[in-house]
């Protein structure tokens, strides 16, 4: 629990990060019980409709060399924009640019959030 815990605050932390410094034009969020809530959605939309997503997109992605992943974490990651109030991406470059920068983010805020033990 305590790593699930670690995990999903690292994604806040990265999504915060992306949308309160500005760096990429096009995401934002209107404050951070936004951003934590637009967080759990995508967390949800990545467990739940994802694995069926690829499932279906399987021969797709290998054709392509795992490249239409990021297609789908792009698509994924701009339905949240549009399913959660505040929470704006503008464009699909931006949602593609805006789930490089999370996935990059979080795994390296996970890395520094580990447990000693862990390591």
């Amino acid at each position: 629990m305590k790593n699930l815990l670690t995990r999903w605050l690292a994604s806040v932390l990265a999504l915060l990060v992306i949308t309160q410094s500005q760096v990429i034009p096009g995401i934002s969020a209107v404050s951070w019980t936004v951003a934590i809530l637009a967080t759990l959605v995508l967390g949800l939309v990545n467990a739940f409709i994802r694995p069926i997503i690829m499932f279906f997109a399987w021969p797709i992605n290998c054709l392509t060399f795992g490249l239409m992943g990021f297609i789908i974490n792009a698509f994924l990651f701009f339905a949240v924009g549009q399913l959660v109030p505040g929470f704006e991406v503008k464009t699909p470059i931006a949602a593609l640019i805006g789930s490089l920068a999370m996935g990059f983010l979080s795994g390296l805020f996970n890395y520094f959030l580990k447990d000693k033990d862990e390591k």
